[in-house]
């Protein structure tokens, strides 16, 4: 047999190594269970790849990205396996890896209950402690039709080879090149024990799957498509230990108690009427408060900032968004148009960009004018599918803090540079203090512009993050056709990450809109222009912060700061007053004059995350003096009325926690 040489690469060590033809990549990395699939040349491989001469190879271990995913996706091959054995009449969809988990869609005469869950799960088990070989296996694109003719959508997958998306999963299932199925076998036997069409990779058998749970099933159109056939979609989640999946699911736990949609409901702060329509929502008077109170210190901040408040109306003409090229890329993110004034198409508006752009182009504009900020909570309106509408989080409707702001390209870096400290303070003043830094770059496939402007924009994007002392993670290709882009990721108080402000350069709109401003030269020139959503909504916005908060809101956002408990009926109109007087102030005080009992009514403001409660009895009333108790069950007493309504406005001030 002749040698083959290859390279083992961990890390930054590099190890050569001569072996024989017909050596896999498992060999190279004997006894290492937590290695479960290889790198080679870049591309991810089964441990049963054999090696070819010259080839680089990199072990992938099962905690890394890389790894999960395969794991996930093993494990969804498992939970298909087990669904066909218990229900063989079920065809098979998709079944991709996803965040912490995995799903596959079925095809099946009724949904699947609990019990079914519980049935696939044990069978699942029974799978797992078998050690079925996961085998790759290259087949013809006609024979794959004839081995798979009972399965419809697996046919429909081999028909789109070559074209399969990622958006939808399907490209698990089938890439450009060879056509492959996975057999699961009997590690004893070598028979065939079940199928799928899949590019893998997979683990080397069932045994390398630890942990796993199946978590819910759900309806969900085949490939995304409402035109579609709706399936039964099963998912879970697979982990590298046992300890390792139940501290994910003490962390679901956690996470359902602060879902901003159960939160919204307990506390009454708004909803989404059917009558409505999906994603489309109306916030209470409670909810209106914390709204408003995020919005006018937003607006405050920038005023001091030097931003320009402006208005646009939520609809326009369709001539509009041809210009902007809005209809070329977005029209499936728009809703249809109404045809109005004898024909012609007006569209709700998706962006307010186009219309700060016709502000700008208002009037002739110097070099003196800038930067020009303009600032605007503007609402927009796109089109989701229903299955992807989730509470305020992703919606139909709603506000943006939307800026754009049109600059010099000597100001441009300093601009940029303002613009990042500028948003972090203001998500540090709501709360938010773990950030870090994502920087989109180009595209080769897909951009405008040269590629000497994109390279230093690209530049001073960087040197504005790095200057932030933030960690700053490289999104190669993720910039939008029209320029790079600065993220602002945050973390909130379990730890997940929500993107939040953006911070967008843009090549193409003022070329489009033909922007010109006059130089000291009196040449027209060309403006930078930089988008700027620092909430990314209003509405996105409050479920962060309620769901960070877990309802208990710092004192400045609360919809109601402290409510007056009167130990018996005689104290009401003392307290009332008291109440009167701190609404002067400012103040959002209300008093429970309710017939329940004062230990009801506690119970019912900490359930409503009330920071102060204000109780009074006798004493106080003798005193002139009043009690603050606060969210943790402690308890101050004896505090001077006035004194209690300064130490009110000092907390809403300073916008602290208690």
């Amino acid at each position: 047999m002749s040698d083959v040489r290859v390279t083992i690469q961990r890390d930054s060590e590099r190890e050569e190594r001569v072996v024989t033809t017909g050596t896999t990549a498992a060999e190279l990395f004997p006894g290492e269970r937590t290695v479960v699939a290889a790198r080679v040349g870049g591309e991810l491989k089964d441990l049963a790849y054999e090696l070819k001469d010259g080839e680089t190879v990199e072990p992938v271990q099962i905690s890394s990205e890389d790894g999960l995913d395969i794991l996930r996706h093993s494990t969804a091959h498992v939970m298909a396996q087990a669904v066909q054995e218990l229900h063989p009449e079920a065809k098979l969809g998709i079944g991709p890896p996803v965040k912490d988990g995995f799903y596959y869609d079925f095809d099946v005469e009724k949904p699947f209950t609990p019990e079914d869950l519980k049935a696939i799960e044990k069978r699942m088990q029974e799978i797992q402690k078998r050690g079925q070989k996961f085998s790759r296996r290259v087949v013809t694109d006609e024979a794959a039709r004839e081995e798979l003719a009972d399965e419809p959508y697996k046919l429909e997958l081999i028909g789109i080879k070559g074209s399969a998306s990622s958006d939808d999963g399907a490209d698990v299932e089938v890439g450009g090149g060879e056509l492959t199925i996975y057999d699961n076998l009997d590690p004893k036997t070598g028979e065939l024990c079940w199928k799928d069409l899949c590019r893998g990779p997979h683990l080397p058998t069932t045994r390398f799957i630890p942990a796993f749970k199946l978590m819910r099933n759900a309806a969900a159109y085949w490939r995304g498509s409402e035109r579609n056939p709706m399936l039964q979609r099963i998912y879970g989640t697979a982990w590298p230990t046992k300890d390792e999946l139940k501290a994910h699911l003490e962390f679901l736990e956690e996470a359902a108690k602060r879902d901003h949609r159960r939160l919204g409901a307990d506390l009454d702060l708004f909803s989404f009427p059917d009558e409505i329509g999906p994603g489309l929502a109306v916030f209470h008077p409670k909810g209106g408060v914390i709204r408003r109170a995020m919005e006018d210190y937003s607006r405050r901040r920038h005023e001091e900032e030097g931003y320009e408040f402006v208005y646009s109306p939520h609809a326009t003409k369709g001539k509009l968004f041809e210009k902007s090229g809005h209809l070329d890329w977005y029209a499936d993110g728009m809703y249809p148009p109404m045809q109005l004034d004898d024909g012609v198409d007006y569209y709700l508006k998706p962006m307010n960009c186009p219309m700060h752009n016709l502000i700008f182009d208002a009037r002739g504009r110097s070099y003196r004018e800038l930067p020009l900020r303009l600032f605007e909570f503007g609402t927009v309106y796109r089109y989701e599918k229903s299955g992807v509408v989730h509470g305020l989080t992703r919606s139909r409707g709603f506000t943006q803090d939307d800026a754009h702001i049109y600059c010099t390209r000597e100001q441009m870096a300093e601009e940029l540079d303002r613009t990042l400290t500028f948003v972090l303070n203001l998500l540090r003043d709501y709360g938010l203090t773990d950030f870090y830094l994502e920087l989109s770059t180009k595209d080769p496939e897909k951009f405008v512009g040269s590629d000497e402007t994109w390279e230093e924009a690209t530049e001073t994007l960087r040197q504005v993050a790095e200057k932030q002392g933030l960690p700053l993670v490289p999104d190669p290709g993720g910039a939008a056709f029209y320029g790079p882009k600065i993220s602002v990721q945050a973390r909130d108080a379990i730890g997940r990450t929500w993107q939040m402000s953006t911070i967008q350069l843009d090549f193409n709109l003022p070329e489009r809109f033909d922007l010109e401003y006059t130089g000291p030269d009196g040449s027209k020139q060309r403006p930078v222009m930089i988008h700027r959503a620092l909430f990314g909504s209003i509405e996105r916005f409050f479920a962060v912060l309620l769901e960070h908060y877990a309802g208990a809101f710092p004192v400045w956002l609360a919809p109601v700061q402290a409510v007056g408990i009167p130990i018996g009926d005689t104290h009401i109109p003392y307290l009332q007053e008291f109440a009167a007087e701190a609404r002067k102030k400012g103040l959002r005080v209300d008093v429970d004059a309710s017939s329940d009992r004062m230990q009801k009514k506690i119970r019912n403001h900490q359930r409503a995350k009330v920071p102060f409660m204000i109780i009074v009895g006798d004493d106080d009333m003798n005193a002139g003096t009043v009690s603050f108790r606060y969210r943790d069950g402690s308890q101050e007493n004896g505090i001077a009325r006035d004194e209690a309504i300064a130490k009110l406005v000092d907390v809403v001030e300073r916008r602290v926690q208690v």
